[in-house]
């Protein structure tokens, strides 16, 4: 047998049937069906958190490529990334600044 439940009720979404009672099985699903979301919401935290860390390697590093392909001789490579250069660390200031401003707001 399960719990009468009042209308408008936090746990009136756990009432899968809509008939005002909410049984064990309804209760477990809801209650499963919350710790997925929470699940998910903190696995897109940790990915942002890792694709903004990978952003701020990548401008790190961008330099010494470039560094790289001219101790290498490579001029034409040399000349290919300081080119790319001023788009590709806009870009991922962008990002980066995209990540903070959301983890600035959640708070």
């Amino acid at each position: 047998m399960g719990k009468k439940i009042e209308a408008g009720s936090s746990l009136e979404a756990a009432d899968i049937n809509g008939d005002g009672i909410i049984t064990e099985e309804e209760l477990e699903m809801h209650l499963e069906f919350k710790r997925k979301e929470l699940e998910d919401a903190d696995a897109m935290r940790d990915a942002q958190r890792k694709m903004a860390w990978f952003a701020l390697f990548g401008m790190l590093l961008y330099p010494f490529a470039v560094v790289l392909a001219s101790l290498a001789g490579l001029d034409e490579a040399q000349k290919t990334l300081g080119s790319m250069a001023p788009t590709y660390f806009v870009s991922v200031a962008a990002i980066v600044a995209a990540f903070y401003a959301k983890e600035a707001m959640s708070k």
